[in-house]
């Protein structure tokens, strides 16, 4: 079985000679794919993957779910509300994730991923890593923001995505959502 290196590796020989004609779109969109249990191991190995990138030319930015849903529900119009509303309930969790999904998912998310790849767009030898897909749980999925992003990007974007692969372009979002095949990306390991 491969490691996270050689997987990391493949990767990186892949987006250098580009996608294969035969798949469904011709973006640059690619997933490394690796066990859920090995969250951790993907952070600790992300700076040595950078610093590599970079020693091979790349120009590498890094977008961070998590840190963009942070800041999302922090600066949302409603948080006082929310915040009002969780002591008075403390315990209505149902209630609380509704509203925060509601928040992440209502394209705020979508845009600014957007706004990276237009800030990318042009620059020799740019690449997105787009990294803590972990946090979209329970809100969303990738393959989601992936579909309504399409045809905007414009520079090699990876995902570093938490999963299982169950065939050629099917997905299992932390290993335990219901598979997903509407991926138009290059896949490696998992």
């Amino acid at each position: 079985m491969p490691s996270l290196k050689d997987d990391f590796n493949e990767l990186i020989r892949r987006i250098r000679y580009g996608r294969e004609l035969g798949h469904a779109s011709f973006e640059p969109i690619y997933y490394l794919i690796f066990d859920p249990k090995q969250i951790l191991e993907v952070k600790r190995q992300l700076p040595a993957w950078i610093a590599k990138l970079r020693n091979d030319g790349w120009d590498v930015t890094i977008f961070s779910i998590a840190e963009n849903i942070i800041s999302i529900l922090q600066n949302a119009p409603l948080r006082k509300l929310w915040m009002t509303a969780d002591k008075q309930a403390p315990l209505a969790w149902a209630r609380t994730n509704q509203s925060l999904a509601n928040a992440v998912t209502n394209g705020s998310l979508e845009s600014r991923l957007i706004a990276q790849l237009e800030q990318l767009e042009g620059r020799n030898n740019a690449i997105l890593l787009v990294t803590d897909l972990e946090a979209l749980h329970p809100y969303m999925r990738i393959g989601s923001i992936e579909t309504k992003l399409q045809g905007k990007f414009n520079v090699p974007t990876v995902f570093l995505y938490p999963g299982e692969r169950t065939g050629k372009t099917r997905l299992k979002f932390l290993g335990f959502y219901p598979e997903d095949g509407n991926y138009r990306s290059v896949h490696v390991g998992g």
